[in-house]
Order: structure tokens, then sequence, then C-alpha cells
């Protein structure tokens, strides 16, 4: 019994110190993916990485990881147009089944799933916020964009008509859409009133635009877009995502 005793108490012990050295090698490697991250994105802050599992140490030896989450604010993408950027908030993304190099120098994720944010007044600077003609003596501007609620966006419009001011802004809602994965437009669900007539092609070249949102990390892709209060909700999926190297 004595000897069952000693042997139960050896075995907790080395059980403590393969939690404690797994929990350890996690947090260390979780430091050093997150500066690669940093690096090769050529982010501003230093993102936060979180390698899911247990034990970590036996996932490492395989030389592939179940499930890795990575948090990135304020990430800078590129608009498709010479080296203007738009801000993205929020991107956090899943990526499952991480294979990784020895030197921990490259890893590359089977899927990748996650959600970021898109502000409103970020937005905004892709509608058609100056005045602009829309038909004789008439012209309008988008001055808004908000949660019009069940995931559409309101889109508020200043409008002139002979020079004279409508008394009130016009509201529309609008959905959102992503279009060949690299791309959210926002159509007009009903077009706007400005009380008179005018071609509906006119009336969109105001209410509806598109905003591109490209290179995003590790080559991942727009998937769906819904209005919510924050902003404009974007979700990501990719595959075969490149973590680093």
């Amino acid at each position: 019994m004595r000897a069952l005793r000693i042997l139960l108490i050896v075995v907790v012990i080395l059980g403590g110190l393969f939690v404690i050295a797994d929990r350890v090698a996690v947090n260390f490697a979780e430091g050093e993916a997150a500066d690669k991250l940093r690096t090769t994105e050529n982010l501003a802050t230093t993102p936060d990485v979180s390698i899911k599992g247990f034990p970590f140490l036996t996932q490492a030896a395989g030389g592939e990881l179940d499930d890795v989450e990575v948090g990135i604010e304020g990430y800078e993408a590129s608009t498709g147009t010479g080296d203007d950027t738009i801000r993205i908030d929020g991107l956090k993304a899943e990526m499952r089944n991480v294979t990784f190099s020895g030197d921990f120098s490259s890893a590359t994720a089977a899927t990748a799933t996650g959600t970021a944010t898109l502000g409103y007044d970020t937005l905004l600077k892709a509608a058609k916020s100056e005045p602009t003609q829309v038909g004789p003596g008439v012209t309008a501007r988008i001055v808004g964009l908000s949660d019009g609620g069940n995931g559409k966006l309101k889109v508020e419009i200043d409008a002139t008509v002979l020079g004279a001011k409508l008394p009130r802004t016009v509201s529309v809602l609008s959905s959102a859409a992503v279009v060949d994965g690299d791309t959210v437009t926002v159509h007009a669900d009903s077009l706007p009133d400005f009380g008179v007539d005018l071609a509906e092609t006119r009336i969109r070249s105001i209410t509806d635009f598109q905003q591109t949102i490209d290179g995003l990390p590790g080559g991942i892709r727009l998937d769906k877009v819904q209005a919510a209060q924050d902003g404009v909700r974007i979700s990501v999926q990719g595959s075969n995502v490149r973590l680093a190297g």
C-alpha cells in the first residue's frame, strides 16, 4: 500500500509538471506566432493568438494544431485602388488543422472562418457624400449610414430641388451583399421620393455604392455581410490560409 501511495504521488507530480510545461510551451508558441504574424502582415499592433486544445506538446510533436484563434484590431485592408486602405475592426478568425514548419517560420490552416466589422463612418467614405446631380435641378448626397434593423442598412440622403433643400432628410432601407469575395455592395430596396420624376438609374447612382476590401491576412475572403448596431458585420472564410512565412 505504501508503494502504491508513493507511485500515485509520483504520477500526480509528473502530471502536474507536464501540465505546467505544456502551458509554458503554448504561451511561448502563442507569443512567437503573434510576433511573426505582426511582421509578415505589417500590423501596427501585435495580434492576439490563442492555441486551443490540450495537450499542446503532443499536437506540436505531430506538426499540426487542431484549432488556432487569431484576433486583429484595426487591420488596414486594401481597397484595390493604389495605396488606399480601409480600416477593418475586430477581425477574428478561427483556423482549423494548422500545419507548420519545424522552425515555426511558416504555418498554413486547412480552413478558416471568422468575423470583422466595417464601421459606418468608414463605409460612408465609399458613398456619394458630395452633392451629385441626379436630374435637372436636382442634386443629392448620402449624409449617414446606420442600422436599419433585420440586417438592413438605413441610408440617409439630403436632396436639393431647384436650389431648395427638401424639408427633411430622406431615408431608405438597403441590402448589403458580398460580390466576388472582395467587394461589399449596398443596394436600395426601394427608391427615395424627391418629389420629382427621375430615372431610376440616376437615383441609384446615389443610393447604390460598393467598397472593395482586399488583402486580408492569409488570403481569407469576404463571405457574407449584414448591418449591425456598430457597423456592417462581415463573415470571412478561406482555405489553405497561410498565417506566416
